[in-house]
């Protein structure tokens, strides 16, 4: 994997847990509006707006430089518009990462799976 992939999977990464994080505040502020006074819909609505559009940039990116199958793409697509997906994503991101860095070391090693 050469530093921009790694970079664009990192930038999706790191921008994932936030974006879930600012969904379930949304849905707190959406439930709380109708049931209270209070209205942060519009503050936090644009906060997660901004979050979701970073993290479809940073997917698009990262699909391009990774070449991920259609499937591995569609669900990291799909994770960003579940309340909790990021947080996987984010996992499933994280644990791709260090395979790579694992994958990396054996090959400058010279170990070869048998």
């Amino acid at each position: 994997m050469d530093i921009k992939t790694a970079t664009a999977l990192r930038r999706l990464r790191l921008v994932s847990a936030p974006e879930a994080v600012s969904f379930l505040i949304l849905i707190v502020c959406s439930v709380l509006k109708r049931t209270t006074d209070f209205n942060a819909v519009p503050v936090m609505g644009a906060i997660h707006g901004v979050l979701f559009v970073l993290y479809v940039l940073f997917w698009a990116d990262a699909w391009n430089r990774t070449k991920w199958p259609l499937t591995t793409a569609a669900v990291y697509f799909a994770l960003s518009v579940l309340p909790t997906g990021g947080f996987f994503a984010e996992r499933r991101l994280r644990r791709e990462a260090e395979d790579a860095v694992i994958a990396a070391r054996a090959r400058k090693e010279g170990v070869v799976n048998a």
